[in-house]
């Protein structure tokens, strides 16, 4: 017979920390990107959504890259970049823009504690390993976070999407020199994008 203290009453959990980090970064998958918001896109884009994006890129991207890379690693790196937005949102760059220098950095360190801590210390490392952008491998994943964005706009120009020229500069102005199959792969998404407004579109 159970007694009251065997009762999980309502309002309480009795979930392990793992479990709770798993649940939390579950949002990730329902959290939109908050720069397409602010275009009006509808339905925009998630954040895990752009994790995955950021993936593939790299599985087709980093193979190509010489002197190689470590892809499973640069893996890994991608798929926990964004971890903290599970708990703070994608804080858009003119929201970033207002908060004490180093505020922003802070608060994702302390985010990735709390949502990969749980997880494993390989997560937290490689969290830390990519926030540092000195590696390689977090530098061509920080590459392939920004190409994902110009596929991503590419995407919604070929639909109808104006006013996003903010998006193409960003592009634009992106340093792959270190890697070359993602600078071909910049070119590429600058001809089309340039393609479509010769075609007014």
């Amino acid at each position: 017979m159970r007694s009251d203290q065997d009762t999980v009453k309502p309002g309480k959990f009795m979930a392990s920390p793992l479990l709770e980090a798993l649940l939390t970064l579950q949002c990730l998958q329902d959290l939109p990107r908050t720069g397409w918001i602010q275009r009006g896109i509808v339905p925009q884009e998630t954040i895990a959504g752009h994790i995955l994006g950021v993936c593939e890129l790299v599985l087709a991207l980093g193979p190509a890259v010489e002197p190689p890379l470590d892809s499973e690693r640069c893996l890994a790196l991608a798929l926990v970049h964004d971890a903290p937005e599970a708990l703070l949102g994608d804080l858009p760059r003119t929201a970033a823009e207002l908060l004490p220098e180093g505020a922003k950095r802070h608060a994702e360190a302390r985010a990735a504690e709390r949502v990969l801590g749980p997880l494993s210390a390989l997560a937290r490392e490689r969290f830390e390993e990519h926030a540092r952008g000195v590696s390689r491998e977090a530098r061509f994943t920080r590459v392939c976070d920004r190409l994902q964005l110009g596929l991503r706009l590419l995407g919604y120009r070929r639909t109808g999407q104006a006013g996003l020229e903010e998006f193409e500069a960003t592009l634009r102005e992106l340093d792959c020199g270190e890697f070359e199959p993602a600078r071909g792969l910049q070119r590429e998404l600058v001809a089309e994008l340039e393609r479509l407004r010769r075609a007014g579109l």
